[in-house]
């Protein structure tokens, strides 16, 4: 770096304005994220049980909350101290400076992972939903423990590379006790570079798988749908207007999720290279500018990802949607499916048979048994219920969809 008599450290602090506006834009995304993502995890459950939503969505959907939280809950107060009101110090010891690099590493990979196995997930069910009910629940389990062992071993190199270190005057003089970092350590140089840059590259293949399956399932879902007759001719299935709203919907919400990896993590990707790139030492006065003044906007958008996946949910359900709003208003009622579907099938039938007379021909009696309906509507389990079927398989496939 630069000499010190070359560059005034306090140009490079943000304004009192700008601190206490970043201040306040960070404690609300604080507390939406907390908010956003509790509420995530309870209704998830609630949901669970009540047969809306299978075990292995519940499970992804938790994970991903449980991560976005950590996120939240470790890197937003450590960065509301270092980064924006003192800088250029750091209070806490070396220790500190590992577990907190090590512990946010961790959770930060663990949540762009299960949106991974998330959209993996959706991907069976929507592509290939034949496959998706083979051990759909070891195969959950597996991937979100494969999801949480990956972003612990890309971040475990952080516990030797980083620490706090001085910023050194003159060369060869001993660091300035008042400029203190939590960085990346000189003498390990090399290994940190290269944790870095293997981060980069697995973002960037998430990014691009989860891409690929978004494009899948986008095709899958414009497709007509197919539907074969008694007679063994096929011919597309007519789809009302609540249907082609419900697949819109649906592909609105695939394409907002590559959206939100692409936006909310790519500065701050870039910033991690920055930082990666050039060795401190060899950084000027300009590069080191760029560098600060991308350090808060990456953080933002960053922390956004965290505020965006709650909201995501509530744009792909319509269920979702309300059991997530009656549980913000501290009163969440919902009946179990099946209840719910028995009733509404047997609404239209007890008038029928109302109306029904008492004898009829054989000729009549020949067709279909009235009550063979209301056996089968009796005889629905929460799994293969269509309403059961919003959150885990596509509006096309089920018969009663989400708008």
């Amino acid at each position: 770096m630069e000499q010190e008599s070359d560059l005034n450290w306090q140009n490079l602090e943000m304004k009192f304005g700008v601190k206490v506006f970043l201040t306040v834009l960070y404690s609300l995304i604080l507390i939406l994220g907390i908010l956003g993502n509790s509420i995530t995890i309870h209704v998830t459950q609630v949901l669970q049980r009540k047969g809306y939503l299978q075990k292995c969505v519940t499970d992804h959907m938790v994970s991903l909350a449980c991560s976005d939280l950590l996120v939240l809950l470790i890197g937003m107060p450590v960065e509301l101290y270092s980064a924006i009101w003192f800088p250029f110090s750091s209070a806490s010891g070396n220790a500190a400076c590992k577990i907190y690099n090590f512990l946010f590493e961790a959770c930060s990979y663990a949540t762009i992972l299960n949106v991974t196995t998330l959209s993996f997930e959706r991907y069976m069910a929507i592509c290939h939903p034949f496959r998706y009910k083979v051990l759909a629940n070891a195969r959950t389990a597996h991937l979100i423990l494969a999801a949480w062992l990956t972003s612990i071993l890309i971040a475990v190199p952080l516990l030797i590379t980083t620490g706090t270190q001085g910023h050194v005057v003159e060369p060869g003089g001993a660091p300035a006790k008042n400029l203190t970092f939590c960085t990346n350590l000189h003498e390990y140089w090399g290994m940190y570079r290269a944790s870095v840059f293997v981060a980069f590259i697995l973002y960037l293949l998430v990014l691009g798988s989860v891409a690929f399956m978004c494009r899948s399932m986008i095709v899958v879902l414009k497709a007509p749908m197919i539907t074969t007759d008694t007679s063994g001719t096929s011919g597309p299935k007519h789809e009302n207007a609540r249907v082609k709203a419900s697949r819109k919907q649906t592909i609105i919400f695939l394409v907002l999720i590559v959206c939100a990896l692409l936006v909310c993590w790519m500065p701050n990707q870039v910033r991690r290279m920055m930082s990666a790139s050039i060795p401190k030492k060899s950084w000027n006065r300009s590069y080191l500018l760029s560098y600060v003044k991308l350090h808060p906007i990456a953080d933002t958008f960053f922390y956004l990802s965290s505020v965006l996946n709650p909201m995501l949910y509530n744009l792909s359900s319509r269920q979702f949607r309300t059991a997530f709003l009656q549980a913000l208003c501290c009163r969440l009622s919902i009946e179990h499916v099946n209840k719910r579907t028995v009733e509404k099938s047997k609404a239209p039938h007890a008038s029928s048979h109302s109306l029904r007379p008492l004898l009829r021909r054989k000729s009549q009696q020949k067709s279909t048994p009235p009550s063979s309906r209301d056996a089968e509507t009796l005889n629905l389990s929460a799994e293969s219920s269509p309403v059961v079927q919003k959150l885990d398989t596509p509006p096309a496939v089920s018969s009663e969809t989400d708008t």
